[in-house]
């Protein structure tokens, strides 16, 4: 990672609820296995999504210069890019970012060992804070 660009990142974005397609992947064996080895928890069988807005989008793109955990695809499947980060503050996530070319920019999926919309008492338009150390 170059040194010009910062170590720790905080994305700011909006709760809202998705198509369940984040869902359906995390709950791939292939999927919750590799996520279980890397990034050290079981998932919670869903994603938060994040819509964001303005410089919280332009920060979700220096996500490109760091490096990710992998997910390895198998046949047929797009491979996932990790990073694990700290929801409001205190609870252990990872920010999962399919490499599919019509994935939108503005969006962040959250996975975690639990429900983050309970543990949080979420709901969609709630503002949520996600920080990062970058590699």
């Amino acid at each position: 990672m170059n040194s010009s660009y910062p170590k720790e990142l905080c994305i700011i974005g909006k709760v809202f609820s998705g198509k369940s397609e984040g869902k359906a992947f995390i709950t791939f064996p292939w999927v919750r296995k590799q996520i279980i080895e890397k990034l050290g928890f079981i998932p919670y069988p869903g994603t938060l999504n994040i819509e964001l807005a303005g410089d919280d989008v332009k920060l979700k793109k220096l996500l490109v210069m760091a490096k990710p955990t992998e997910i390895s695809p198998v046949t047929g499947f797009c491979r996932g890019k990790c990073f694990k980060a700290h929801l409001m503050d205190n609870v252990k996530c990872a920010i999962i970012i399919p490499e599919i070319t019509d994935y939108p920019e503005n969006v962040l999926e959250i996975i975690a060992s639990v429900n983050l919309r309970e543990k949080l008492l979420l709901k969609n338009g709630d503002t949520v804070k996600v920080k990062l150390t970058l590699q």
